[in-house]
């Protein structure tokens, strides 16, 4: 058990255009969330569907990609690590979020999309 890691792998449909950022660095970094569908059947025997909303993060070469490739609605899988950080708002509440840091990324559905 000593060799597992954070490592999280989705598939899912972009939510909205990705938010690309170019830092002072010249360093891109992009900010899109991904939608993951379950389906299953309740007690009455009726198929019910579950999404899950999940914040991505890409930087450098991967958010290159997103940029270029990456639009509302595409199907895309993504691996990364789930990090979590806390801010605070500007009426002084703390908000804490979680987000996958994506280290790969697949570009899936039809060619030419």
């Amino acid at each position: 058990m000593s060799t597992l890691k954070n490592k999280v792998q989705l598939i899912g449909n972009v939510g909205n255009a990705p938010e690309i950022k170019s830092l002072e660095s010249g360093k891109k970094v992009a900010n899109f969330s991904i939608a993951t569908n379950e389906f299953y059947k309740n007690l009455n025997g009726e198929k019910v569907q579950n999404t899950e909303w999940h914040n991505i993060v890409a930087w450098g070469k991967i958010a290159e990609i997103v940029e270029k490739f990456v639009g509302k609605g595409k199907e895309v899988a993504i691996e990364g690590k789930l990090t979590s950080r806390s801010y605070e708002t500007e009426a002084g509440e703390k908000r804490y979020v979680t987000e996958v840091v994506a280290n790969e990324i697949l570009l899936l559905g039809i060619k030419g999309e």
